[in-house]
């Protein structure tokens, strides 16, 4: 078996509220009176309050990044953005990771044999594992994955790796880092798919540490996976790269589709735990938006309350693509304590393909 033992969760400096950033995209996307009123019932109907930027500009009439004109020109390219992530990602990725390791008095950087990075909004190599592992003091042998590119359910694919780490040796010990900036890429373009991307997405990063055994006080047992596709769904949502930063495609059908193959994907997973869904206790899903949270509930029969971690991080955080459900998990960590031994956690996450990602764990207390 394998464990998770410790989770760090970090966030950039600026913190808006969503009505500071639906002023700036009124702005920015020079909308009418009538389109700016919509735009703001979208982001009230949201169901976040505020969001994080590693850009200041969000919320100021003088912009760092964006260009101080008009109409936004010259509007930044794709490698502006990249090389701003290269920039900005290291220092909220090494804070992630060294709230995690502090929360192991007894970790040692040199135990560490495997560092995990995965991001969609940035990449550049030498890369964010490198600089990472000197930043952290890890040995320079440790052996580095990057997983790139596949968005919101990245984590369930770094979780899956880091668990064949652990299977190989039991001194094994993984570093886990998420880190996205979504805010980055914001455009400009009036089109209902970029109002929908640019009302939910959020910058932060997330780690987790996860061993072969268990460490004293609370630990979650990684279970079985279970992935599935729904092909309806791959032209709904897409992550691509432009000449003016990286787009995203989300259509509002996005909530249906997930709605369709949850159940079905639900039902395996379980069935591979030798559970039923009465067995579960928490649940820890990925908070795409509000809509895909009612989805889940309305097929699955769960209440708002069922829901709520993942409810508090989307209020606070928004969508931060891959550590969103990492965020998730840290909340309902905080509410454990011993009566909770042995009690179960059902995760979800969700991305482009349209992909449905899946996770049982088991609180253990030691």
């Amino acid at each position: 078996m394998s464990y998770i033992t410790s989770i760090g969760t970090a966030n950039p400096p600026h913190k808006f509220t969503q009505s500071q950033i639906a002023d700036f995209m009124i702005r920015a996307m020079n909308l009418s009176t009538e389109e700016a009123d919509r735009l703001k019932l979208l982001y009230r109907a949201s169901g976040i309050e505020s969001r994080y930027s590693v850009l200041s500009d969000y919320g100021s009439d003088h912009f760092n990044f964006y260009p101080n004109s008009d109409n936004f020109e010259p509007f930044p390219t794709t490698r502006d953005r990249v090389e701003l992530f290269r920039k900005e990602s290291v220092g909220i990725s090494q804070l992630a990771a060294t709230r995690c390791a502090t929360r192991i008095p007894a970790l040692d950087p040199n135990d560490i044999t495997h560092l995990i990075v995965v991001s969609c909004t940035g990449m550049f190599a030498p890369g964010l594992d490198i600089e990472l592992q000197q930043k952290l003091n890890l040995k320079s042998t440790v052996q580095r994955t990057c997983i790139n590119f596949m968005g919101c359910y990245a984590a369930f694919n770094a979780l899956r790796l880091a668990d064949s780490f652990c299977a190989q040796h039991e001194d094994h010990k993984v570093l886990l880092v998420c880190t996205e900036l979504c805010s980055i890429h914001f455009q400009k373009e009036n089109t209902d798919d970029n109002k929908l991307a640019n009302a939910l997405f959020a910058d932060g990063a997330a780690a987790i540490i996860v061993e072969p055994k268990m460490r004293k006080g609370m630990n979650l047992e990684i279970g079985s996976f279970f992935c599935d596709l729904v092909p309806d769904g791959e032209n709904d949502m897409a992550w691509t790269i432009g000449d003016q930063g990286f787009e995203m495609k989300l259509s509002a059908y996005v909530p249906d589709l997930i709605k369709k193959g949850i159940g079905k994907l639900t039902s395996a997973l379980l069935a591979a735990n030798h559970i039923n869904l009465h067995d579960i206790s928490y649940f820890a899903i990925h908070p795409g938006g509000k809509k895909i949270l009612e989805a889940i509930e309305s097929e699955l029969k769960l209440t708002k309350n069922d829901n709520r971690h993942a409810y508090h991080v989307l209020k606070n955080h928004g969508n931060m693509s891959s550590p969103t459900v990492i965020y998730v998990l840290n909340e309902i960590w905080k509410d454990l304590n011993n009566i909770d031994e042995g009690k179960k956690i059902l995760s979800f996450g969700f991305g482009p393909g349209l992909t449905l990602e899946s996770l049982i764990l088991t609180i253990k207390n030691f």
